[in-house]
Formats: C-alpha cells, sequence, structure tokens
C-alpha cells in the first residue's frame, strides 16, 4: 500500500500506528475477549485539506472519528494535533485541546438541544471555553451565521423552525465558534436530500477555501468523497487497505476490497447536482 506523496504545507493532524481494543465479557466461565477495532493506522492531514475516511459499516470509521475528536483515547499509538501529541489517558483536557477538534454529527436533527435558541446554541462553546464578554460571544454568532447562510433573524429561533439542511448550516457554524484547527465531519449530509447535500458541500468547500479549514470527512458515499476529498483513505475491518491521493484511488484503485467497493457503488453525479442548485 503507498502512501500520499508529502505535500508542501503544515501538517494539521497525525496519526502513528494508532489501535482501539473493546474488552468483552467471556461470560461465567469465559475467557475475557478482546475485539481489535482499529489495526495500526497511520495517516496524516496538511493544513486546508480534506481527508475523506471510506468504508462499510462496522469497518472503524466511527471509533477513527472518536478517537480525533478526542472523546475515547487510542489502546497505543500516537496521535499529533498542530505538532503536539496529545494522549487523553494521560492528560486533562483543557479547554485549549478542545478548541483544537471540533465535529459535526451526522443527524442534525439529534445534535442540537431543542431547547435553546440557536444564538445560544453557537455562544456556548466560547461560553465554556472562553473568556469572551456577552457581547462578543453575540457579535461572534451574528457573524457566523452570516457565514455559514443565514441571518441575524435566525439568531432566536429554536431548532425545530429550521428544515434539515439548515439545521445542519447550525451544526457547522458550532463546530467553527471556537476556530478549531481540525473539523472531523462524520457523515455530515447522509440524512439529508441529495440537492440539500450539495448545498451543503458547497458550503463546506467555500468555508474551507475562506478560512483554510482542515477536515476529516468520514463518509461511504463514494460520489460525495470524490467531490470533496484531497485524499482518501479506506478502511476495512480496522485496517487501511488504501490511501493515497483523490484521483489516484477513484483512477486505479490497487486493493481489491476498493475495487469491489466502487464496483458496488451506484454512481451519482454529483457536479449535475451542483448545477441545478446554483441555478435554484
Amino acid at each position: 500500500m503507498s502512501e500520499p506523496g508529502n505535500v508542501n504545507g503544515q501538517t494539521v493532524l497525525e496519526a502513528r500506528n494508532i489501535t482501539r481494543d473493546y474488552h468483552q465479557s467471556g461470560g461465567l466461565f469465559g475467557k475475557q475477549k478482546t475485539v481489535q477495532a482499529l489495526k495500526g493506522l497511520s495517516f496524516s492531514v496538511k493544513k486546508g485539506k480534506t481527508l475523506a475516511v471510506v468504508g462499510e459499516s462496522g469497518c472503524g470509521k466511527s471509533t477513527l472519528a472518536r478517537i480525533l475528536t478526542l472523546i475515547d483515547p487510542a489502546t497505543t499509538g500516537e496521535l499529533l494535533i498542530d505538532g503536539q501529541a496529545i494522549d487523553i489517558r494521560q492528560q486533562k483536557l483543557t479547554p485549549e485541546l478542545r478548541r483544537k477538534v471540533q465535529i459535526v454529527f451526522q443527524n442534525p436533527y439529534g445534535s442540537l438541544n431543542p431547547r435553546q435558541k440557536i444564538g445560544k446554541v453557537l455562544e456556548e462553546p466560547l461560553l465554556l471555553n472562553t473568556d469572551k464578554s456577552a457581547a462578543e460571544r453575540k457579535q461572534l454568532a451574528m457573524e457566523m451565521l452570516d457565514k455559514v447562510g443565514l441571518g441575524a433573524e435566525h439568531y432566536n429561533r429554536y431548532p425545530h423552525m429550521f428544515s434539515g439542511g439548515q439545521r445542519q448550516r447550525v451544526a457547522i457554524a458550532r463546530a467553527l465558534m471556537l476556530t478549531p484547527s481540525l473539523l472531523v465531519l462524520d457523515e455530515p449530509v447522509s440524512a439529508l436530500d441529495l440537492s440539500v447535500q450539495a448545498q451543503i458541500l458547497n458550503l463546506l468547500a467555500d468555508l474551507q477555501d475562506e478560512l483554510n479549514l482542515t477536515y476529516v470527512f468520514i463518509s461511504h458515499d463514494l460520489s460525495v468523497v470524490k467531490y470533496i476529498a484531497d485524499e482518501v483513505l479506506v478502511m476495512y475491518f480496522g485496517e487501511i487497505v488504501e490511501y493515497g491521493s483523490r484521483d489516484d484511488v477513484f483512477t486505479a484503485p490497487k486493493h481489491e476490497y476498493t475495487q469491489t467497493l466502487f464496483a458496488a457503488t451506484p454512481r451519482a453525479d454529483i457536479e449535475s447536482i451542483r448545477a441545478r442548485v446554483s441555478k435554484a
């Protein structure tokens, strides 16, 4: 398996031989079993780039997302963000560390507090992790609403008053409030219909260009991956079976699993969707 060539620029994320084990009880008389969810993953992401992590359900994508977002620790291996080694088993998760990585979840309906107005949803990360004043927090929330294609009129509305696409815009805005070094996007458009998917993908691309954002984009949808990724990492039962530039992986996949995965996936023309949306 070949790795992508060295690209000039700052490395925001580096994983070195990351593993994750889960222990299962063997019952009253059985022996405890160890399940390896991740088996020695190594990869990196440059600033302003998107690494797409691809694989079927159960391959370890969500486990990896939890490690990258500092929710769960790796069993072994080393995780570096902005060159700093981070091990949450041995160090306290400080506000500074929380600011480094943020996540956007799959379900925009379940990721927002239904009892909070949108303005407070956006201000909460600043309240918990910074010493900014109430006026500063509100100003930054207003500016972020504008960046994601919403407006000041949405500040005092509740999540149930928004469409699915609008809620995902809010979720993206909340994730960006702390100006993270890395944004992990865990199936961020899979719960949306195709036209809204295209709008959110265009928004993510525009924000990346404007703010020089770095993404890890987790997905099983290869048409979406082909549109947004710079590099692609293919996982199979907790292992990396293919890792390279988007063009190399899609043009000439080397691993049998990648070839099978591509052959079994219906083709969707993201460009035509994008063109249709731009005319709306």
